[in-house]
């Protein structure tokens, strides 16, 4: 008799291994990721960072080519590209094929050395980098979750902006990105009449206001054994603290205020999207979520945020819905295998 026939003439043998292919086949599902796609790092970064009122010369010289400088350093780079526009500089950076703890490493590295580019050698206008892996996690939202409210005002903006951060304490979100927000701003609108009778000029006032307004390093003080280092706070969201800023009149030798020369006030920014449901003003948060990240427990969660937060937020005219679910083709790609599963087994 063959190996064959008697295998499967052994009843208790045939049954032994069959429930051990299907213990195995059950702690396979368990253990399988809840997702759509397939998870993929591309093994790329990007660095971007912010020079308020810059031109595009100033942002390659001062921001890009220093951050450029270091990033080179780190081994394993396969290229890296940047980009540099008025106000902005973004850096891409994408790395060999590396294991992933190799990878994680080099993320690592990479973000200390921006850090410590940015601290040392960045000027001091600059916002800090913001690095960010490309994966297929963060590269498109999980969730979408739309805030509506009475009218588009700084009640909306600053629920928008509570909700947004406690979305991003959920664990497994990576970010969360918001549209139709108008974040507040100081205004400043020179008159030219006051600006010519006094010898300056638009370039000289916003100069001036970009000199006086803004945090400066004052070097460092030695208290007893310790080293502090020092740093003079001139940014502050007042407008009448803005407006007795001065700047030195030419033609009168002296300094004039501010608010002699401009109106100051304080506005909102001009979004550069707006988003509406039925009429109501809105504001929509983009939720993306990190690797390995079960994307069903994920969205459950933010679920359950979202129960708990609308009671509250009904009584002041406001609605909280999730209106891009992506669990839902992801549970029916999951009842279709099961489907085939039990026919299988059967």
């Amino acid at each position: 008799m063959s190996p064959y026939a008697r295998f499967i003439t052994n009843h208790p043998l045939a049954n032994v291994s069959f429930a051990v292919i299907l213990l195995l086949g059950v702690l396979g599902y368990l253990g399988m990721p809840r997702e759509q796609d397939p998870e993929i790092n591309f093994n790329w970064l990007v660095v971007n960072t912010v020079l308020p009122g810059a031109a595009a010369e100033d942002v390659e010289k001062k921001v890009t080519d220093p951050l450029e400088e270091a990033i080179r350093t780190l081994p394993d780079i396969r290229f890296v590209s940047s980009t540099s526009r008025d106000n902005s500089s973004i850096i891409l950076v994408r790395f060999r094929e590396v294991s992933e703890r190799q990878f994680d490493k080099h993320v690592t590295d990479l973000r200390r050395l921006v850090q410590n580019k940015y601290n040392s050698d960045l000027p001091d206008d600059a916002k800090e980098p913001d690095v960010q892996e490309i994966t297929t996690s963060n590269g498109f939202p999980t969730a979408m979750v739309l805030l509506t409210g009475p009218a588009n005002d700084e009640r909306l903006r600053r629920t928008a902006r509570q909700i947004q951060d406690d979305i991003e304490r959920l664990p497994g979100v990576d970010r969360v990105l918001a549209t139709g927000q108008n974040d507040p701003e100081l205004r400043v609108e020179f008159s030219p009449h006051e600006a010519a009778s006094r010898g300056l000029t638009a370039v000289q006032i916003a100069d001036a206001v970009r000199a006086w307004f803004r945090d400066t390093f004052a070097g460092r003080a030695r208290v007893g054994e310790d080293d502090w280092l020092v740093r003079v706070i001139g940014q502050q969201a007042d407008a009448d603290y803005l407006g007795r800023l001065t700047v030195l009149s030419p033609s009168l030798g002296s300094p004039v205020p501010l608010s002699a020369l401009a109106t100051v006030e304080t506005a909102r920014a001009r979004a550069s999207s707006l988003a509406s449901s039925n009429g109501q003003p809105a504001v929509i948060l983009a939720v993306t979520k990190k690797s390995k990240v079960n994307t069903l427990n994920l969205v459950s969660d933010i679920n359950r945020y979202i129960a708990e937060r609308e009671a509250a937020l009904k009584p002041g005219g406001f609605s909280l819905l999730l209106f891009d679910d992506q669990t839902v083709p992801t549970k029916q790609a999951i009842g279709v295998m099961e489907t085939n599963a039990l026919i299988g087994l059967l």
